[in-house]
């Protein structure tokens, strides 16, 4: 199901960029106890602030830190507050397991909220998993977390590589041909993004020419000289952070723009924001999008984060804040902190419409525990009315009608006896 997207947009909005919004999002992290002196509720978080995605990580640390500030202000959970831990997993698997153990092992967190960066994310399941606690995934997208490799306890946020590829694909045909070029990063996401992609347009009678690189790369000259020979219509950016921006301004200076059009799965406000003016351009998804004219709530939550952070929130900062709120949740209609009962409870839940920021119903699907929530399918172009008007929704797709069914992806859930 898609819905036509259309409205006016905000004026002035200001910003503050590199080192100073890092180190507001760490050092805001509450870690004070109530007047009366109740035990704080842990909450664990790793992220990759520091690497080529820390943009990323700092944006998801921004809307949880938001999330507990507001909690703890109106009483915290089960008459506890919150607390929030942060650790940076630095983009290195071996770190970013290690931080979960630590958290889990030595700070005692409540529920794990999982690394950006599906590999870590995924590595992080398996410590969760067997130690019984409750792992809530904000923004690592590969398809196993809640398709062949789900469990009772991982919730996961953002959409699969699968939904994303499905939203965009159509449009990307319609509007530039059949004959695509991609460029993809080398790790889960890339991987299950890549297959997604060619099964999609290769249905709509479409031909690819992948090329799959390190998830560091920074000179995608070689990359570009072999996509100017094939001539594609599109190219299609998989990759993710810095690398991705600097595809996007080298596939500028070989002027490729002319003859190729540009799209993909996600191009994160963070980094369109970071990327010239000129290869602002494309068709792409956003997880979430803050310019909602009259949807509830999402006007107030803009003010917060601004007033905060200055910046306007992404789709990173609401998949930190919506994990968190997730977890209070979860533990106040188990009415405690059990990982199993508060994961039955989350099991099917509707989130509500001040936590949830978009129209429609957005819920775990019990089958599989992926949030059901709208894919932003646009048109990303220079700065109109401020540093952050760089996206034009088109249409939503309802993530329910790009998910696939959990069998089908390969979902048997089961449970601790």
């Amino acid at each position: 199901m898609t819905e036509a997207i259309s409205g006016p947009r905000p004026g002035r909005r200001r910003v503050l960029q590199g080192a100073a919004v890092l180190a507001g999002a760490q050092l805001s992290a509450p870690f004070l106890l109530s007047a009366r002196g109740e035990v704080p509720i842990k909450i664990g978080m790793t992220d990759e602030l520091t690497g080529a995605a820390s943009m990323l990580g700092t944006s998801e640390v921004q809307g949880a830190t938001l999330a507990v500030e507001q909690i703890n202000a109106k009483g915290g959970v089960l008459g506890r507050p919150l607390q929030l831990l942060t650790e940076d997993s630095a983009n290195d698997t071996g770190t970013g397991v290690q931080k979960a153990i630590k958290l889990i092992d030595r700070d005692k967190v409540s529920v794990l909220l999982s690394d950006p960066n599906s590999g870590i994310a995924y590595a992080q399941t398996q410590v969760t998993n067997p130690k019984g606690v409750l792992n809530i995934i904000p923004g690592a997208h590969t398809d196993p977390m809640t398709g062949t490799a789900c469990k009772w306890n991982v919730f996961r946020i953002c959409g699969t590589t699968s939904m994303d590829a499905a939203s965009i694909t159509g449009t990307l045909v319609k509007r530039f041909g059949k004959r695509w070029f991609m460029i993809t990063p080398d790790y889960a996401y890339g991987h299950t993004l890549q297959a997604a992609f060619i099964r999609d347009v290769k249905k709509l009678g479409g031909t690819v020419e992948a090329v799959v690189l390190p998830q560091t790369t920074l000179d995608f000259t070689a990359t570009l000289i072999k996509a100017k020979l094939y001539k594609p219509t599109v190219l299609v950016n998989n990759m993710y952070g810095q690398p991705q921006v600097d595809c996007m301004k080298q596939f500028l200076q070989f002027g490729l723009e002319k003859s190729i059009a540009l799209g993909g799965a996600i191009f994160e406000l963070e980094d369109v924001v970071s990327t010239p003016a000129a290869a602002q351009t494309g068709w792409w998804n956003m997880e979430w999008w803050w310019n909602q004219p009259g949807v509830p709530h999402v006007e107030a939550f803009n003010a917060a984060i601004e007033k905060k952070y200055h910046v306007m929130p992404s789709a990173r900062v609401w998949f930190g804040y919506v994990a968190v709120h997730s977890f209070r949740l979860a533990a106040e209609h188990s009415k405690g902190l059990d990982a199993l009962k508060m994961a039955r409870a989350l099991e099917g839940m509707e989130l509500p419409p001040d936590v949830a920021l978009q129209p429609g119903k957005v819920f775990y699907r019990k089958e599989d525990h992926q949030l059901m929530a709208n894919i932003f399918v646009g048109e990303v172009h220079p700065p109109k009315t401020n540093k952050f008007d760089v996206f034009t929704p088109r249409k939503l797709v309802r993530g329910a009608t790009v998910a696939g069914s959990a069998a089908d992806n390969g979902c048997h859930m089961t449970y601790p006896s």
